[in-house]
């Protein structure tokens, strides 16, 4: 199959998480013998900030990683769809993208049904900002992908869409594995970025205080810390790394004897059901995690697969439990990377995509079409 992409970046995940699950899924995809090509934008403030942030030459490292990767970088009034769109048979539409080419992919599909087209959303604005999602039009669209059935409800509530569907993250194991040749040289560590203000009491009680309280040994990495933010990491004890191309991640994990999961706000407390994709990702890494509060309405997760906590106390708690016993860590961790391989890796999302085409009786999507080629 010829199957485009359009999205905000795949090239940079600089405060762009949206780059980790595309980037597992479209490796996933070429690993089947599909031919993917993706579409960013030439001034995508994502790959701008990280060329800002570490200077340019990063692509060479990142296709040391995702060598099958294809990325055309378009300037939106000069691109031709009818050029674009030849030959496609399904397109896939981030909801990181303009919402003028939004609308145009749609009009474009409605005069031609030779492509399937189907829309993703991947984020908590459907929730928090409907007046943002409005301005998408998905007339001509074949369906939606959500990243939760919250996100799935939401869209046929507002009467965006008739045709929707449940289409969480993954993991991509081919990145995210465990690296056991590595030593376990500190206590903690946590990868994000500070975003908008939307977890900043939670970081404070469920981070800082704990590992200041139990006096470990602890790494932050990720971008947009203001001043007061960085302070407190100060206080705490806390390194801070600053930015980390999300492929490095692993080796990061592998240096720290646990990490930690704290949700932003509309993830807590609107979006139930959808962890971070960086749950998925450290527990296919095999490191054992203890999780802030969120709901697992969708039962992605066993009882054991990490640590659940409710309170700062508990955190602290944990803290002090697991950094003390290396065995309860090894099992903690053990479970939760087999129930990652069990359920939710890009190989599974990419056998949901198929069976979701399949349906909508969108062309060249029959099970032969669209079988496991390679396994990682």
């Amino acid at each position: 199959m010829k199957i485009v992409l359009f999205c905000h970046s795949l090239l940079s995940d600089w405060n762009h998480g949206n780059a980790h699950f595309l980037r597992g899924i479209v490796t996933e995809l070429a690993s089947r013998g599909h031919t993917v090509t993706s579409y960013e934008p030439a001034d995508a403030w994502s790959v701008e900030n990280l060329v800002r942030d570490q200077g340019a030459g990063f692509e060479a490292e990142l296709f040391r990683h995702y060598p099958t990767l294809n990325v055309v970088r378009y300037q939106l009034d000069a691109l031709d769809l009818d050029e674009v769109l030849d030959g496609a048979e399904l397109v896939l539409v981030h909801e990181w993208n303009a919402p003028e080419l939004v609308a145009a992919l749609g009009r474009h599909h409605r005069g031609s049904s030779r492509y399937g087209l189907l829309f993703h959303d991947t984020h908590h604005r459907s929730v928090t900002d409907v007046e943002a999602m409005g301005r998408f039009c998905l007339e001509g669209y074949d369906g939606v992908l959500a990243f939760g059935e919250t996100v799935r409800q939401r869209y046929i509530e507002a009467g965006w869409a008739r045709q929707v569907f449940t289409w969480h993250e993954a993991a991509d194991p081919r990145i995210f594995r465990p690296h056991p040749e590595l030593a376990q040289e500190r206590d903690v560590v946590w990868i994000g970025n500070w975003g908008d203000g939307e977890r900043t009491r939670e970081l404070s009680e469920f981070l800082f205080e704990p590992v200041a309280l139990e006096h470990a040994t602890a790494t932050v990495y990720g971008v947009r810390y203001p001043a007061e933010a960085l302070a407190e990491l100060s206080r705490a004890g806390i390194v801070n790394g600053g930015f980390v191309a999300n492929y490095r991640a692993p080796e990061i994990f592998a240096r720290h004897r646990l990490t930690l999961h704290v949700p932003r706000q509309p993830y807590a407390r609107a979006l139930l059901g959808i962890p971070t994709i960086r749950m998925f990702e450290a527990l296919a890494c095999g490191i054992p995690l203890v999780s802030a509060p969120w709901f697992d309405s969708e039962s992605l997760f066993r009882d054991g697969d990490y640590v659940r906590v409710r309170t700062g106390t508990e955190m602290r708690a944990a803290l002090h439990w697991l950094l003390r016993d290396a065995d309860a860590r090894a099992e903690i961790a053990a479970r939760g990377r087999e129930t990652v391989l069990e359920r939710h890796t890009c190989a599974h999302r990419a056998d949901e995509l198929f069976a979701i085409c399949r349906h909508l009786t969108i062309a060249g999507t029959s099970p032969a079409a669209s079988e496991r080629v390679a396994t990682p």
